[in-house]
């Protein structure tokens, strides 16, 4: 299989793509020249910047959240939709397909809830000749206030009514972009299935307020002296999407549906993740504005690399290959125990994982002189305090000093749940005391 041929060529909903990596709906995708250089250097998909009754921005837009030296690892902005025209945008779209017919162009749309409105947006998409439509249910700034974007995907109700709309008379498939800011996404989710939504896109960004600057008292991005809530997007929101795109794969109404990740996507290992738990494709934004749209040369070839070593030929075969293994945390094994295990031979005697778990954690860690060290204090693990929490290593800055070693040998497993089906009494205590069964 290391000779295979791999073929990237991606479905989601019935839009076909060239690979799975699309540019998200955002500033990368806010005019048909950017889309076509896009395309150029290899992406295989873009969702048009939000179309819609041209808007007024303001300025600034952006802010960021930078953490010890790393540059946006979070991103905010308070940007809206479109300030083109709409006929500018439909023109440019058609112009983009007859340049580049294989791949994915997707049209973002917003508008009033009027049907109507709709439907006359979607009848100008259809002869346009994109290859989709992606409804903007999302956004939770600006447009919200106008009772557009998450305003709407914050509804169940509002997201089936409004996809059965498009859905009369759309002639290209139909993705439902989901807000995460919502208590649970399922219901969202499932609506959008029920009003006949043809594939799911989430997430769209976080409500957020970026920061304050402590010697101004200025909130951030400043505009004039005041500042908005935003939506916050970039690395920082990855585990976020992951759960949503996840809890969707999984769910019994809409794992037949397919997904479209956003949400973080940086290298070609967020992709592959996103894949593993439900996505067909991945779309990206922030590090497309941090870094350029060359990246997606890296991941191409990542995952072109990754498939081909785990004897993979598509991207397809990745879909939803760990979805199974996220569960809801009364099904996990109590009965699974690991400990700490530290390497003295790779210890910097830095003493991070003590301070960690004394004052963080379990206090089961002790720091005892070694003679044969020339008398140095290093970690030691107090087996029966220790509950395997993991934190020692993930504060270790030394790689591969301290392991997390499984303990509980052929134990049977035994999950919170079989304990209140089947009346078994246990005892209170950390998880590394076994549990026996009764």
């Amino acid at each position: 299989m290391k000779n295979s041929v791999i073929d990237l060529t991606t479905n989601t909903g019935g839009i076909i793509s060239p690979n799975p990596f699309w540019l998200a709906s955002a500033p990368p995708t806010n005019m048909g020249a950017m889309i076509e250089r896009a395309f150029e250097v290899g992406w295989g998909g873009a969702v048009w910047k939000t179309i819609g009754q041209p808007i007024v921005n303001v300025s600034s837009r952006l802010a960021t959240l930078d953490y010890r030296g790393s540059k946006m690892i979070g991103l905010n902005n308070i940007e809206l939709i479109t300030d083109r025209p709409i006929e500018t945008n439909f023109k440019e779209i058609e112009q983009c397909k007859k340049r580049f017919p294989k791949h994915a162009v997707i049209a973002s749309l917003m508008v009033e809830s009027k049907r109507d409105a709709w439907h006359e947006i979607v009848k100008r998409t259809n002869d346009s000749g994109a290859d989709g439509i992606e409804l903007n249910f999302g956004c939770p700034h600006g447009m919200s206030e106008r009772g557009m974007g998450s305003a709407m995907g914050q509804v169940p109700e509002y997201t089936c009514m409004v996809t059965e709309w498009v859905k009369e008379v759309a002639k290209v498939p139909v993705l439902v972009k989901l807000t995460p800011n919502v208590g649970s996404i399922l219901p969202p989710g499932r609506a959008a299935v029920k009003g006949g939504a043809d594939g799911l896109s989430l997430i769209n960004t976080i409500n957020s307020v970026m920061g304050v600057d402590v010697d101004t008292f200025q909130p951030i991005p400043n505009v004039n002296g005041s500042a908005a809530h935003g939506g916050y997007c970039g690395p920082a929101v990855k585990p976020i999407a992951l759960n949503m795109v996840g809890e969707l794969a999984r769910d019994k109404d809409t794992k037949h549906i397919p997904i479209s990740g956003i949400g973080g996507v940086e290298t070609w290992r967020d992709a592959v993740e996103f894949m593993l738990l439900g996505s067909t494709s991945v779309q990206v934004c922030t590090a497309v504005m941090h870094y350029g749209y060359r990246i997606v040369e890296d991941l191409i070839d990542g995952l072109t690399n990754y498939l081909r070593e785990k004897g993979m030929t598509s991207p397809k075969q990745l879909v939803g290959k760990s979805s199974a293994q996220v569960t809801d945390w009364g099904n996990l094994d109590m009965n699974y125990k690991v400990l700490a295990r530290v390497d003295k031979d790779k210890c910097i005697n830095c003493n991070l994982c003590f301070v960690a778990c004394d004052d963080g954690a379990h206090q089961a860690i002790k720091l005892v002189p070694d003679a044969a060290r020339g008398g140095k204090a290093y970690p030691e693990i107090v087996d029966e305090e220790c509950v395997g929490c993991n934190l020692c290593s993930l504060v270790c800055p030394a790689p591969g000093c301290i392991s997390m070693v499984r303990m509980d040998g052929e134990t049977q497993k035994l999950s919170w749940r079989e304990v209140q089906e089947k009346g078994i009494q246990i005892k209170p205590g950390h998880a590394n005391k076994n549990i026996e069964r009764s």
